[in-house]
């Protein structure tokens, strides 16, 4: 379990606040900067299958996406050749969209959301890109952090690999 108010009082970190739908980003104790996002239509949770947005501490564990354009469409964490539009996402409406960058997460509290079947990183978590119009403010999700495309950007250039994510209701 990670020492909170160590973490909090020295390091970047993102608190991810499903209550508020507002992920903050963090840096030596101060607030630098929100952003609006979406998380779990299923709520918290932590089992494989289960669609919920997973609680505690997390690390980023990779970040992928560099260099494409904004808009770019990810399948399995490759990018598919495809530039979203809202008439894209018109022919093809059940998508799960995953766009422009995504920063993929990894639990680090065994038992909690690490190994077996609670583990964050093999149910393919990830803060990414969504369509604007998918940006209503409320829990929709599929399991993953929905944020805009455009603030997901700014937040990938502002965030590493091994900084740390908190989730929680």
């Amino acid at each position: 379990m990670m020492k909170n108010n160590t973490l909090r009082e020295t390091q970047t970190y993102l608190d991810i606040c499903v209550a508020s739908q507002q992920l903050t980003v963090y840096k030596d104790g101060n607030s630098i900067r929100q952003y609006p996002i979406s998380t779990a239509k299923n709520g918290l949770g932590e089992l494989r299958g289960s669609q919920c947005t997973p609680r505690g501490w997390h690390q980023i564990r990779a970040k992928i996406g560099a260099e494409q354009p904004l808009n770019t469409v990810f399948i399995g964490r490759r990018p598919t050749g495809e530039i979203y539009t809202p008439e894209l996402g018109q022919q093809y409406p059940k998508r799960d969209w995953i766009l422009t960058r995504i920063l993929w997460l990894g639990g680090i509290e065994p038992h909690k959301n690490r190994y077996g079947s609670v583990d964050t990183t093999w149910r393919y978590i990830y803060v990414h890109g969504c369509p604007d119009e998918l940006m209503t403010g409320m829990p929709e999700s599929h399991g993953c952090i929905r944020i805009k495309s455009l603030d997901l950007i700014e937040l990938y250039d502002t965030v590493n690999v091994g900084h740390k994510v908190f989730i929680h209701d």
